[in-house]
């Protein structure tokens, strides 16, 4: 398995991983080695090594390169400019010193003519040491300027070059827009090729090429590899990175060229799945892994009781207590929850926000925003509890919060929180976000208002803090809960895998022709428990 983070955040590849490992398979889960401080553990039976990412891509083509059509006189990319600043300065510095000598010795009993005569020398040195310093800030402003321009989106020397890598080399531009995607391969692909593994679970758009390129690579040595991709978010719909234009066209690209190789392809929920086939024209439906909860806790965790949700909150179960987790962004919606507190009185919120590592700014600026609408004294910020622990943290609050805003991957996502809250049994109080509000709806488990829209907020609030036992009875729905948790989805999983080994006992090896065929996991049936056993020693 390849992914392009520590592991250590990211719930759904240490399910993967751990589930894959406890129903039979060798699993080796590579990601980056950032600021860990081991390179290996364990996940259950499965293993986690970290790999030192390649830094020599890291920057952006631009950073090396001068524009002589927008900004001929900046100087050259790097630290040209302030050097340039530093010398001027220097040289005035300079000049001041001669001029402060000779006052000083004047002002010691020197003579008057000598002091004149010194100065008169130093008026061409000053002079020339000024207009460098002047010279040398404009051009250094110029060079500001020339990386703003470089970083507007909509300015024209910048969608021009992306138009015409674009239409030139379709979907390999990305080798011109962004370099940088190299990095996975160059620090992940001789791993991979010393493994040699039977089957490749790329997870998400940037790994899928590395896991391309070494399925033909071991393909083109006589070796039968499967490779799997797993798609978690549709990569039109990803924001595009503040400042840097071609990023986004780059990776839209990447995902274009290397997602018909895929031998199956999983992702997170079934609209995702459509837009995946119809981006990507893949043969069959993708599988649909949903990010839905573990039922217990892993067997080697400590045995660390679940915090007290209300306790830390201070407030009793008489106290109207709303409950959120996950990030706090702008994207995210949070700040509809903090805007709401004044039309809604005695009513808490928490917010399980707070990371591990410190970095908590956000969480800083809302808690800021409540103390200006003067409710602070009813916002919690809470620190993450491990992902098995969450549904039952969380149980003690009477409703749960889902605020996204509008953007292409939350309209056709089922989130973590979603599975979370409902395997906690909580009313859900969410956004118009497509799918979740559908599902919310189908399920009458609880209220959906307009995203961003704190009147119609504090409307649905308000209607499910008036019954709230009438949403709860959505989740008596026979299978309901049972077809949202891990073991459900590791179930798909293990059918994939297995489904690929039988194919490749019948596959040749050649390269495909552009279009590897997808195997359509849900032709497969799933191998009896008497058969498991066999299974599992064959594949280690």
């Amino acid at each position: 398995m390849l992914v392009d983070n520590d592991v250590r955040g990211d719930s759904r590849v240490q399910k993967i991983a751990r589930s894959a490992a406890a129903a039979g398979w060798e699993v080796i889960l590579l990601g980056e080695r950032r600021d860990a401080p081991v390179e290996s553990w364990q996940l259950g039976e499965a293993e986690v090594r970290l790999v030192e990412l390649n830094s020599d891509l890291a920057m952006p083509p631009t950073t090396f390169t001068r524009s002589l059509l927008r900004r001929p006189l900046a100087y050259p990319p790097g630290r040209m400019a302030n050097y340039r600043l530093g010398i001027a300065r220097a040289r005035r510095a300079d000049v001041r010193m001669r001029i402060a000598t000779l006052r000083a010795r004047r002002a010691d009993g020197g003579s008057r003519l000598r002091e004149v005569a010194g100065l008169g020398l130093l008026a061409a040195p000053w002079a020339a040491a000024k207009a460098m310093h002047r010279w040398a800030r404009f051009r250094a402003r110029e060079t500001n300027r020339l990386k703003a321009a470089r970083r507007d989106e909509r300015a024209l020397l910048n969608t021009i070059p992306i138009s015409f890598w674009k239409a030139v080399l379709g979907r390999r531009a990305w080798r011109r827009l962004d370099p940088g995607l190299w990095r996975w391969e160059l620090s992940f692909g001789r791993v991979i090729d010393r493994l040699k593994p039977d089957i490749i679970h790329a997870h998400d758009f940037r790994m899928i090429g590395v896991g391309a390129r070494a399925t033909m690579r071991a393909r083109a040595s006589g070796r039968r590899v499967k490779l799997v991709w797993d798609a978690h978010e549709y990569a039109p719909g990803l924001r595009p990175r503040p400042n840097t234009p071609r990023w986004l066209p780059a990776v839209v690209a990447h995902e274009k060229e290397y997602a018909p190789y895929a031998d199956a392809v999983v992702t997170v929920s079934s609209s995702l799945a459509e837009l995946l086939r119809t981006e990507h024209k893949l043969p069959v439906l993708p599988d649909v892994v949903m990010n839905a909860p573990v039922s217990g806790a892993p067997e080697e965790t400590d045995s660390t009781p679940v915090p007290d949700l209300r306790t830390l909150c201070g407030v009793g179960s008489e106290t109207p207590l709303l409950a959120y987790c996950g990030g706090i962004t702008p994207v995210r919606g949070v700040n509809v929850m903090i805007d709401a507190l004044p039309d809604l009185p005695g009513v808490h919120i928490a917010l399980v926000s707070l990371h591990p590592n410190g970095k908590n700014a956000t969480s800083d600026e809302a808690f800021a925003r409540a103390e200006d609408l003067g409710v602070a004294d009813r916002v919690h910020l809470l620190p993450y509890v491990p992902h098995w622990q969450v549904a039952q943290f969380l149980a003690p609050a009477d409703a749960a919060v889902s605020p996204l805003v509008h953007l292409s991957n939350h309209e056709i996502a089922l989130s973590n929180k979603f599975f979370e809250y409902s395997q906690a049994r909580l009313p859900l109080i969410t956004s118009d976000v497509r799918t979740m509000a559908e599902m919310v709806r189908s399920t009458g488990q609880g209220e959906v208002f307009r995203a961003e829209d704190v009147t119609d907020y504090v409307r649905a609030v308000k209607t499910v803090l008036a019954d709230p036992e009438r949403y709860r009875a959505a989740y008596d729905r026979p299978g309901l809960l049972e077809g949202w948790t891990w073991e459900a989805q590791a179930a798909v999983l293990d059918r994939v895998y297995t489904g690929l080994l039988r194919d490749r006992a019948g596959a040749s090896p050649a390269v495909p022709a552009g279009k590897p065929t997808a195997v359509p996991a849900t032709q497969v049936a799933t191998p009896s428990d008497s058969n498991r056993q066999a299974e599992v020693g064959s594949r280690r």
